[in-house]
């Protein structure tokens, strides 16, 4: 884990600092002065964009990521990002249960704050607003990526597309700042979790190849 970290400097510096900052905002700043701070620029073409990316962050594109894996043989990989995605997503819903903390428009509702920016034609949740799983699923997916590709700007891209997601949920007015920012922390460790799982310890998987393939020797993953 710590080779990943020292080839890939960049990347995880940038989502360190993604992290401190949203893990600083959500501590120094309210739910609804930072969901109003964060929304404060709507416009028609950024609606109909949000509305339609946000889906990016769906757990249909995880596991048509695997599919895709597993369909250029790229096996080890896809049993990565499935764990990773199984994972964060299994305590997502468990900690989304858990809180059960109401959506942005049922907490303005309770609490008779004003917000008059929500999307016309979005359907919002009412509970289950901590963690966002989008947000989760997203991070997760993109975390995967930086560690296994050797490619800086597929990383930077990976990241920043995640980070839309992230953005979108807010924008659409079904998260605060606060669920985002767990969502990322959760797809990242569950991410660099799984990795550590799969790659450090070695763990053997049998129906790879016809015969026994054991990853007993050190593997260094690699995508271009």
């Amino acid at each position: 884990m710590l080779t990943q970290l020292r080839l890939r400097p960049f990347c995880f510096m940038l989502i360190g600092m993604l992290l401190c900052f949203g893990i600083t905002s959500s501590v120094v700043m309210s739910k609804a002065y930072s969901f109003q701070y964060f929304n404060q620029y709507h416009n028609d073409w950024l609606n109909r964009f949000f509305i339609g990316y946000t889906f990016m962050g769906d757990g249909l594109i995880s596991i048509l990521a695997v599919i895709a894996l597993l369909l250029f043989k790229k096996y080890k990989e896809a049993l990565l990002l499935l764990v990773a995605f199984l994972s964060s997503g299994l305590l997502s819903c468990l900690l989304k249960n858990l809180f059960s903390l109401p959506r942005p428009k049922l907490y303005f509702e309770q609490t008779h704050l004003l917000y008059g920016q929500f999307i016309e034609g979005v359907t919002l949740s009412n509970n289950s607003s901590f963690p966002s799983g989008h947000t989760t699923s997203a991070f997760a997916m993109a975390t995967v990526v930086v560690l296994l590709s050797n490619n800086k700007l597929f990383s930077f891209m990976s990241i920043t597309a995640a980070l839309l997601v992230a953005y979108s949920r807010m924008y659409l007015g079904q998260h605060f700042l606060q669920d985002v920012t767990a969502g990322a922390v959760l797809g990242i460790v569950c991410a660099m979790g799984s990795y550590y799982c799969i790659y450090q310890k070695q763990v053997t998987i049998k129906w790879w190849k016809k015969n026994k393939y054991s990853m007993n020797q050190e593997i260094s993953p690699q995508w271009n």
